[in-house]
């Protein structure tokens, strides 16, 4: 079905054929040449690998780490994790790199490589430009059988992890076992069933239900935790009659809550709901990418602090947080980047700071989601097909509106007044984003149609 090859990682569909789709042969190669790229003069020949719970989970850790053994690198492999515990093992190590096997958000047909340097971050460009050369040229490198890796694996990881969460400075414990929170999960049958209600036992929390909590890859609704694909949670909360409801993608790097009623939190307001605490407690910067919802910068001006948009991709915000020396940063999809905890989106240390702020709110979870304001982002997308020209279109798009401010750094984003619009192509999928947002919902909505009506009309 699909193979898409890009610095963010290999990803692609399980099955059929060498090149188009994510097979054996794919994986090896793209494995070898992640592990070729490397500094092979360096004495350090380890890396962290580890796998979210998808059902070709096992085959494709087995193929991974037999790859780099047999280019000499000895494997530390954490089985059945999340992206952010391999971030945080790789520098724990002090590991050359990881490779994370998940494709995050992608139905169970699809898995992926996402490829860490040694610091646990993302490739940049052009580390993830030489890995897609060595393999486009199949120039790898394989050692003598004398010299080949060694395979451990390490399951101390999600306490690790989970120590590091309650330890942290600014999340308050005491003040979360104190409200005694009543939690619904929805892990979709990956790796947060089994890390998410494990931390939240250590922050106190012991009325806690879990559905979807089979770790068997055969996910019960789409995984992407978006409203339409979160109606059996928003269900069991008001069920449950819970204190919040809260939902995580497959490799447990996005964050979401549902509130009492069974109403969105908003995927958007994760990250401001988290960057109210600690710029509450920290005065500094903030980032976001440009899809992201204006509410941070509104909150991160309130606070004093500095509002800096970066280009959309996790390294694309790190490399700007660490740029601007931002306190949190991440992403409108419920990414939170704290990054003095380590420069990864992650869900655990998100759930931690959150409840840390709705326990010193002493609000229910509805009403803090009332003290900000209710922006719209109608999020869309378009199939791409193979001959598109997208630079053409953004061309075409652009001269339309040559009036308006418009940025280029990522994509195309556009601004009508306080409303923007925002087309990129995407990392991961072979489709084309339209996001937009406004302070009326049909406003956006119809920025959104607008300009997909223009695409259609300069592509016909």
């Amino acid at each position: 079905m699909a193979l898409i090859k890009s610095i963010s990682g290999i990803r692609g569909t399980i099955g059929g054929n060498p090149g188009k789709n994510l097979t054996p042969l794919d994986i090896v190669k793209f494995t070898a040449a992640y592990a070729t790229s490397l500094d092979q003069s360096s004495t350090n020949k380890k890396i962290i690998i580890g796998r979210d719970g998808r059902i070709s989970g096992s085959m494709v850790s087995d193929l991974c780490a037999n790859t780099l053994l047999a280019c000499g690198f000895n494997v530390v492999d954490l089985g059945l994790t999340t992206t952010p515990t391999v971030e945080i093992a790789v520098k724990e190590e002090e590991a050359a790199g990881g490779i994370i096997l998940t494709a995050s958000h992608n139905p169970q047909e699809w898995n992926a490589l996402k490829l860490l340097n040694s610091d646990g971050e993302f490739l940049n460009a052009e580390a993830g430009e030489k890995v897609l050369l060595i393999a486009e040229n199949e120039t790898f490198d394989f050692v003598p059988v004398h010299k080949i890796g060694t395979y451990k694996s390490d399951n101390s990881y999600l306490q690790k992890h989970i120590d590091a969460v309650v330890n942290y400075d600014l999340v308050d414990v005491e003040a979360i076992k104190k409200a005694k929170f009543k939690i619904v999960i929805d892990p979709v049958n990956s790796s947060g069933a089994i890390y998410i209600p494990a931390l939240l036992k250590a922050l106190g929390v012991k009325d806690i239900v879990v559905i979807n909590d089979e770790v068997n890859g055969k996910f019960e609704h789409n995984p992407e935790p978006l409203p339409k694909n979160l109606i059996g949670l928003s269900n069991e909360v008001i069920k449950q009659k819970a204190s919040l409801g809260i939902a995580v993608d497959p490799d447990v790097d996005r964050l979401c809550f549902v509130c009492e009623d069974g109403s969105m939190f908003g995927e958007e307001y994760t990250l401001v709901a988290v960057a109210d605490y600690i710029l509450g407690k920290r005065k500094g910067n903030t980032v976001s990418n440009m899809s992201s919802t204006k509410s941070l910068k509104e909150i991160t001006h309130q606070h004093g602090g500095a509002y800096f948009p970066s280009p959309v991709g996790e390294v694309n915000v790190v490399h700007k947080m660490k740029e601007v020396n931002a306190v949190i940063g991440g992403e409108g999809n419920g990414g939170i980047i704290v990054p003095d905890f380590h420069y990864g989106r992650d869900a655990l240390i998100g759930i931690g700071l959150f409840l840390s702020h709705l326990a010193h709110s002493q609000k229910s979870i509805k009403q803090l989601r009332g003290m900000y304001p209710d922006y719209f982002i109608s999020k869309n997308k378009i199939t791409l097909e193979n001959n598109v020209d997208v630079k053409d279109i953004f061309q075409k798009i652009k001269d339309k509106y040559k009036n308006h401010p418009i940025n280029t750094e990522d994509g195309l984003k556009i601004e009508f007044g306080n409303d923007w619009v925002h087309l990129r192509t995407s990392n991961t999928e072979p489709i084309l984003r339209i996001y937009s947002e406004s302070n009326f919902e049909t406003t956006a909505e119809n920025i959104a149609k607008k300009i997909m009506k223009d695409i259609h009309e300069v592509t016909s």
